[in-house]
């Protein structure tokens, strides 16, 4: 087998269904599976899973093991000789895959490959690419500072090497994660993928960042920004140097009192919500009576240049490709005025995510 994509889920069974149905339609001519890790979730993932995706492979965690260890057991199961670690609020595009397969065949010193995110709102989520976090940029990251901590060097649509990749979507050879261990499990959430990416590159293989294709990652739903997600963040920081880099009293002063300046101090951002006063469905269904259904009235299109300024674009995946989607999503983005929602195929509920900060919305109908 090729590929082996492995999702763990943690009670985002909505988002969960919509990244499924984007990963089927991105592996339809691949030799690829599909494993769905659960930790445990208190919502219906697992029969969702077992419904509506009767050939993925569903391993039901009896506790919730983390980020790290979930996955492990993930890849443990996978017979891909490429695996792509994936979190279950993404979307990717039909050609994803088969895009960075092709790159990632081409390379020599081939270690983990990145690919371009944008957030539920189109934006570009710059931990794409990053930098080794060493002290003096972990510590500016840490209170808000954080240029440096991420890999400006290339553009956002550039194919080249970066240091740290993020953990929403790493595409690597099983052999190599089996060769530095995978994730280590002694972080919980957070910083592991961090570790994972130094580790592949000081076992001397390169990382990648692929900008030519584009994946939705909606960040709120797997990363809430909360007091308990700084404390578990920062702490990873610390185990991250404590394993890495050289230790003395010096640095880590430094790095506690980083974390605790952080965790007491760092403002948290805020986000400037949309003025959103119109609705625009975008289909080319014919039968419009699912329109009359939503909780709110719209109207359809299906030609960007008919949508009104100021308007919530809800993309009907039941006449669009994932990727067309995305792409109206990184077209409609430069007005700056407009939020999106997906509503998934044959599903009754319109999901999304106006910001890369808090959870998404799930409206039935």
């Amino acid at each position: 087998m090729k590929l082996s994509i492995i999702i763990l889920n943690y009670n985002v069974r909505y988002f969960l269904d919509l990244c499924l149905q984007s990963v089927q339609a991105a592996i339809t001519n691949l030799d690829a599976e599909i494993i769905v890790v659960d930790n445990l979730s208190a919502d219906d993932s697992c029969a969702m899973v077992k419904q509506k995706y009767p050939n993925v492979k569903l391993i039901e965690n009896k506790e919730n093991s983390g980020f790290s260890k979930g996955n492990n057991i993930g890849v443990a199961q996978a017979k891909g000789e490429y695996i792509c670690i994936l979190n279950p609020d993404v979307v990717v595009a039909e050609d994803t895959f088969s895009k960075i397969l092709k790159f990632a065949e081409q390379q020599e010193q081939l270690g983990a490959v990145a690919c371009r995110l944008i957030d539920g709102s189109g934006n570009y989520l710059p931990e794409s690419k990053r930098n080794i976090p060493v002290v003096k940029v972990a510590i500016q990251k840490m209170i808000g500072y954080a240029k440096n901590y991420y890999n400006n060097n290339l553009q956002e649509e550039e194919v080249g090497e970066t240091d740290i990749l993020v953990g929403a979507f790493m595409f690597l050879k099983k052999e190599v994660y089996n060769e530095v261990n995978g994730f280590d499990e002694d972080y919980f959430m957070y910083g592991e993928d961090v570790d994972l990416s130094y580790k592949i590159l000081k076992a001397g293989y390169q990382n990648f960042y692929f900008g030519e294709t584009t994946i939705i990652h909606y960040k709120g739903e797997s990363t809430l920004k909360d007091a308990e997600y700084a404390k578990r963040f920062y702490g990873a920081m610390q185990i991250f140097y404590m394993k890495h880099f050289k230790s003395n009293v010096v640095f880590d002063t430094l790095v506690w009192l980083g974390i605790e300046f952080a965790i007491r101090f760092r403002k948290a951002s805020t986000i400037e919500l949309k003025t959103i006063n119109n609705y625009a469905v975008f289909t080319y269904n014919e039968d419009l009576s699912f329109i009359k259904k939503l909780p709110f009235q719209a109207y359809k299109v299906n030609d960007v240049k008919n949508i009104k300024p100021n308007a919530e674009v809800v993309f009907d995946a039941n006449t669009l490709s994932y990727k067309e989607i995305i792409g109206y999503f990184l077209q409609l983005q430069k007005n700056n005025t407009h939020t999106f929602k997906i509503i998934p195929k044959s599903s009754n509920f319109i999901i999304g995510s106006n910001d890369s900060q808090n959870r998404g919305e799930i409206l039935h109908f």
